[in-house]
């Protein structure tokens, strides 16, 4: 006797393209699978230390300060009690290796009183005194030598300064000045002490971290002394910080009425990870008021060590911010790995009914289900194995991340559901002889459990509502998109018959047998005469067009409060505020609103800090806008903030000749924290103005952020105060002006904009403010992992639609041939495929929009979008009907496509090739 074949070699070779096939699918779906988990970690670290670097070098940090300073070699002791904070600290953070910053500062500046420097206001420059280990390698000095110091009591301390802050104060190398009491100084005993300069440098590198505490060295600050009292108002003066040697140590304290030491401990930020943030709060914890600070203040000799950081702040609101982006984006990959799954076992069925024949002649044959499962995982362990393997190494190489279990755990069950959809599926179709009337009894059981469920979830979502957002992922959340595609599915496969079937019977009607075979081969699933509409085409396809709607409504609600936001922000489309003092010319005002994409535009009078008498000796501070009513009632309109009718500013009599009415008050909006009545304002100039309110408003566009109360004049009305005011210092504008352009026009008329502390006008846009509320590098992730879930459900679409032509792809072929001996035409073919396959599509597609909206109506109103927004926006999902329609027409489109491709491919096949003698079909 032979020996028998080896079932798996010869399966193989047999069906070379099938197992390849097999192959290809299965390491996609792995790939996507094991890179889902790892490009989410690697989005998440890195919108974490792109966060954290935003926050700047001393919030990283952690600091360490004592105040009392020790006085035997407090050089060494610095060193010293650095290498024990670095050992101890650096045992529980990452520490980044640019080591730590430490030394010694004084508490207080000291005032150079009348000697010549540049004094704002009257107030003398102060300058403050500071060690810093490593300075001096980190400067080059422009004249002069590095201090010294170590001078006897009495002498002048040696102070190096910057050469920048020596200009601002017209300080020169060698010079000696007397110093007194700083503004800041509040009584303390003060000695006397000279001040010496006895070098100017530069900073090598002015964006080195070490500078992050001191940036008063680099450059001579601007500050404000603090107010004591009406007659005492606030004014400017200059502050530079004077760096000294380790001579200067033991007299930093006699300069600045007690000095401290301080170590600044960076840490490594490259190092954090977003899923150890929890972690490494509690190690932050630790280090600021638990265990490692008691070793600190042990360990260094120092009874009143501080330590303290603004990291464990940070970190905790990374956290919150990450869970309450996790909780909305779960959404969009959630809706793709199902269409996935299910796409993965259509394919599973659908090589089941194509084996079928063979499956039952080998249980005729004595096969039992245990032998014909394991001959089947055989294969499965010779294609599918492989290629998952290969596809989660791709993913891990392709995707580097220290996290590895939640892509492992993906892949895996990826690998697993394909390796066992084949045997199953078939042990199933094989453990019984089919009995049509017991099959379709379980099918409704387990159809009216499915809808059961549903409906459960969809009452349990809309009583309670989502979860909060830092509560992270909230699993109806992401489960009822699934279950009610699912049950979409379930009644279309009921309903697509009847409704086919209604078309069929009025296509019989008519002449011609290619519509009505079409819809009649439609109703019928796409096979034989009993064969039946199988759920898991429509199942795919619904579920796609379900998921891909929600992204795609989603993203298109995003981008919509973010113009909301930024149009109510700016109080229109586009604003450009004059600089300090000035105002816009009329050239500015006409060219600007004659630019390309500008609706409507208007100048704005702004009169800040009026004085508003409301009787009996008790006033208040107003802000005056003074604008063309109909125009700025459009504005707000548009911007959302401060709406009024135009009517209540342009109806009163004496409108145009400065008159509010007969008795000379002019009409006038205030906001709502101000009285109703008649009243007086008092402008700058000393003008009286006598005004009436017509109404009141929740806001203004023309003044954004906290504008205080306000008073809205109308232009008309008020023409006779223009002269006195001067010109309209704030431009608005509506529709979509060029942002280019519209810079541009302002540089040449209004010269340079403000940059920094520079004094100049500002232009802001709606596309400017959008950009920047979408420029978080956590919402950017989240939004673009939306579109890759959206594209992924789309072609995940095309190949259910692919395997579905696959499923009837062979019997139509044949039926096709046996038509074109009864003289059907190619072009007759072509139509006849389409009407066999597009009214499925169809039908998928208007379930799957429906679905679409039953998840938008049942989520809309608890989802809250503030955290992919980047600002506070109202609790609720836009339906809109173009994201949803889009995503429907995709998939009929792509239906379309799949079945012109696959006609192209059948017409040219011979008809001797199908209608072979012994053929089943």
């Amino acid at each position: 006797m032979s020996t028998p074949a080896p079932w798996v070699r010869t399966r193989l070779r047999t069906a070379p393209t099938a197992a390849a096939l097999t192959a290809v699918l299965a390491l996609a779906l792995v790939f996507l699978a094991a890179a889902l988990p790892r490009a989410l970690d690697r989005g998440a670290d890195g919108a974490l230390r792109d966060f954290l670097r935003g926050s700047g070098p001393v919030a990283t940090s952690v600091g360490v300060t004592s105040g009392l300073p020790v006085t035997d070699d407090p050089s060494g002791r610095l060193d010293e009690t650095s290498e024990q904070l670095t050992g101890v600290v650096g045992a529980v953070l990452p520490l980044d290796p640019s080591g730590p910053v430490y030394g010694r500062r004084a508490k207080l500046p000291r005032s150079l009183p009348q000697q010549g420097l540049t004094e704002p206001d009257g107030v003398p420059p102060e300058v403050a005194l500071q060690y810093q280990h490593g300075a001096r390698e980190r400067v080059r000095f422009t004249e002069g030598r590095w201090p010294a110091g170590a001078g006897a009591a009495g002498e002048p301390a040696e102070v190096a300064l910057s050469a920048a802050a020596a200009r601002t104060l017209g300080i020169k190398v060698g010079d000696v000045f007397r110093s007194d009491r700083s503004v800041l100084d509040r009584g303390y005993p003060l000695k006397p002490m000279p001040l010496r300069v006895a070098g100017l440098y530069e900073v090598t590198d002015p964006a080195d971290p070490f500078w992050a505490e001191i940036g008063c060295a680099l450059k001579a600050c601007l500050n404000i002394s603090p107010s004591s009292g009406p007659a005492d108002p606030p004014h400017p003066y200059w502050y530079a910080v004077g760096l000294v040697g380790t001579g200067e140590l033991p007299r930093l304290g006699a300069w600045g009425s007690g000095a401290e030491d301080y170590w600044r401990l960076p840490v490594r930020v490259d190092a954090l990870r977003a899923d150890r943030l929890e972690q490494t709060s509690y190690a932050l914890a630790a280090v600021t008021s638990g265990p490692v600070a008691v070793q600190v203040t042990t360990g260094s000799g120092r009874s009143d060590v501080r330590i303290a950081s603004a990291l464990r702040t940070a970190i905790d609101g990374a956290r919150q911010r990450q869970a309450s982006i996790d909780a909305i984006t779960a959404v969009g990959p959630a809706g793709a790995a199902g269409v996935a799954a299910v796409v993965l076992c259509l394919a599973a069925a659908l090589t089941v009914e194509r084996r079928t024949p063979e499956l039952r002649l080998l249980r005729a044959r004595g096969a039992g289900l245990r032998g014909v499962f394991g001959r089947l995982l055989g294969e499965g362990l010779a294609t599918v194995l492989p290629a998952a393997g290969l596809g989660a190494l791709a993913a891990f190489v392709l995707l580097p991340t220290p996290r590895w279990q939640p892509a492992a755990v993906a892949a895996g069950s990826v690998a697993l559901l394909a390796l066992l959809a084949l045997p199953v599926r078939a042990a199933l179709l094989l453990r019984v002889a089919p009995d049509r009337a017991r099959g379709g009894r379980r099918r409704l059981v387990a159809e009216l459990a499915v809808l059961a469920v549903t409906a459960a979830a969809a009452v349990q979502l809309a009583r309670r509502g989502v979860s909060p957002l830092d509560a992270g992922v909230d699993p109806l959340l992401v489960a009822a998109p699934l279950l009610l595609s699912l049950s979409g599915a379930l009644l279309l496969a009921r309903a697509q018959p009847v409704l086919i079937g209604l078309l069929a019977r009025r296509a019989a009607r008519r002449s011609g047998a290619v519509g009505f075979l079409g819809l009649a081969r439609a109703a019928r699933g796409g096979g034989g005469p009993r064969s039946r509409p199988s759920v898991l085409p429509l199942l795919a396809l619904v579920l796609a067009v379900a998921c891909g709607a929600v992204g795609a409504t989603v993203l298109a609600s995003v981008a919509a409060d973010r113009t909301t936001v930024a149009r109510h922000n700016l109080g229109g489309d586009a604003v450009v505020s004059a600089s300090l003092n000035s105002t816009l010319p009329d050239a500015f005002v006409t060219r600007a609103g004659q630019l390309p994409g500008v609706t409507g535009s208007l100048p704005v009078w702004i009169v800040d800090d009026v004085t508003m008498s409301l009787g009996a000796g008790a006033s208040v501070r107003v802000n005056v806008v003074i604008a063309d009513p109909v125009g700025y009632a459009r504005l707000a309109d548009a911007a959302g903030r401060g709406r009024f009718d135009p009517a209540l500013l342009t109806g009163g009599p004496g409108a145009g000749t400065g008159a509010g009415g007969g008795d000379g008050r002019l009409p006038a909006l205030v906001s709502g924290d101000l009285p109703e009545g008649e009243f007086e304002l008092r402008l700058q100039a000393g003008d009286a103005v006598r005004i009436r309110t017509a109404g009141t408003v929740d806001g203004t566009p023309a003044l954004t952020g906290t504008a205080g109360q306000t008073v809205l004049l109308p232009l008309g009305a008020a023409a006779d105060l223009l002269p006195r005011i001067g010109g309209p210092t704030r431009w608005l504008a509506d529709g979509s002006p060029d942002d280019a352009r519209l810079r541009a026009l302002a540089v040449e008329l209004l010269g340079p904009p403000a940059a920094g502390s520079r004094p100049g006008h500002l232009v802001r846009t709606t596309a400017e403010e959008v950009a920047l509320l979408g420029h978080d590098p956590l919402q950017a992730s989240a939004v673009r992992l939306f579109w890759l879930a959206v594209g992924a459900t789309a072609l995940f679409a095309l190949l259910a639609v692919l395997l579905t032509l696959l499923r009837a792809g062979p019997e139509r072929a044949a039926t096709l041939a046996r038509l074109r001996t009864m003289g059907l035409r190619p072009r007759q073919g072509l139509a006849l495929i389409l009407a066999e396959v597009l009214p499925q599509s169809l039908v998928a597609a208007l379930g799957g929009a429906l679905t679409a909206v039953g998840c938008v109506l049942l989520l809309g109103p608890a989802l809250d979008l503030s955290p992919l927004v980047g600002a506070g926006v109202p609790t609720g999902l836009h339906l809109l009907a173009a994201p949803i329609a889009r995503q429907a027409v995709l998939l009929a489109l792509l239906a379309a496509l799949a079945v012109v491709a696959e006609a192209a491919v059948t017409a040219r096949r011979q008809i001797t090739t199908e209608l072979r003698a012994g053929d089943t079909q």
